[in-house]
């Protein structure tokens, strides 16, 4: 048994802060940020958490797919930026849906955590244990940033996305994924600190391990970079995007970016990015899809799905 996507919701915060504001914060520039990063803007939560932001999407995503929350049977939520430890963030968006039935509980895989989280419903559909999975990605990383730091803070923004997975017994999933902790050190949060991040040790890991991950995945499926319709990675930076795209031989037409409107917002941007996707009427039946996420751990990984 497989599980396919039947549904997507996303969500950002109203507030932004532009290239612009950010001027008047530390010593950077519009043109400096989007020729290093491509990001023009990132949102901002002020009203919203981590919390408040899951549901939203989560809602959209179930109501996208047809799927009343009390079917859920389980609610997956990866996050690095909790409102709070305890309840996990999945148990409070259990009862703000209702999902009165779903077993819940929280991941933590930083960048790439929505992918490791979509493999782990995978799992768990595969298994037979499972069939209506919730999986979410949503972050407040506007909390985290040192907004003195101009090396993150151009970074970061908040938003939450979500899919839902049914189990079907046609269907084609696969997945790679590999952590090395002795590189940690390139990207790191303490608990009572702020997101500091080696962005030359990242970029450098991200560009070599990402095409080499996908490249695993498409040779244990037998399949070729041209025969997928589109690549969907984290949306950490412009540059990364386009020498994965590079790496493989691929058009970079094939790996949609949408972090000129949201930055990186670390677990949410593959299923934000999925939704406007879906939305735009640019994913159709069959098509095969890549998603692929990286980030602190260090941690990378690679899945294929049919849509």
């Amino acid at each position: 048994m497989v599980g396919r996507i039947c549904g997507t919701g996303a969500y950002a915060p109203p507030v932004f802060a532009s290239n612009e504001d950010l001027e008047n914060v530390v010593d950077t520039s519009d043109t400096w940020i989007r020729e290093r990063t491509g990001i023009a803007r990132r949102h901002i939560a002020v009203e919203d958490t981590a919390v408040t932001m899951a549901v939203k999407a989560a809602r959209q995503a179930l109501a996208n797919g047809k799927i009343d929350p009390e079917a859920v049977e389980l609610i997956l939520v990866s996050t690095i930026s909790p409102e709070r430890v305890l309840p996990c963030t999945a148990c409070e968006v259990q009862k703000q849906l209702g999902a009165v039935q779903a077993v819940c509980f929280d991941l933590n895989a930083a960048c790439a955590g929505f992918l490791y989280a979509y493999n782990t419903a995978q799992a768990y559909i595969r298994s037979g244990m499972y069939k209506t999975v919730l999986v979410i990605g949503t972050e407040q990383l506007s909390k985290l940033v040192d907004w003195t730091d101009r090396n993150t803070c151009i970074l970061f923004g908040d938003g939450a996305g979500a899919v839902v997975l049914t189990g079907e017994e046609n269907g084609r999933y696969n997945m790679t994924a590999h952590s090395d902790g002795r590189k940690g050190e390139a990207l790191t949060c303490r608990t009572d600190g702020k997101i500091k991040m080696d962005g030359r040790e990242v970029f450098r890991f991200a560009v070599k391990s990402v095409p080499e991950c996908i490249r695993e995945l498409l040779e244990r499926e037998q399949l070729l970079a041209e025969d997928i319709d589109y690549f969907v990675l984290h949306q950490a930076n412009r540059r990364i995007v386009e020498a994965v795209a590079k790496r493989l031989n691929v058009p970079p037409e094939r790996f949609p970016m949408n972090l000129e409107e949201y930055g990186n917002t670390s677990s949410a941007s593959i299923p934000i990015l999925l939704h406007e996707m879906k939305q735009k009427g640019i994913l159709k039946p069959g098509m095969k899809l890549v998603f692929a996420g990286f980030g602190a751990g260090l941690s990378w990984g690679a899945s294929l799905t049919e849509w």
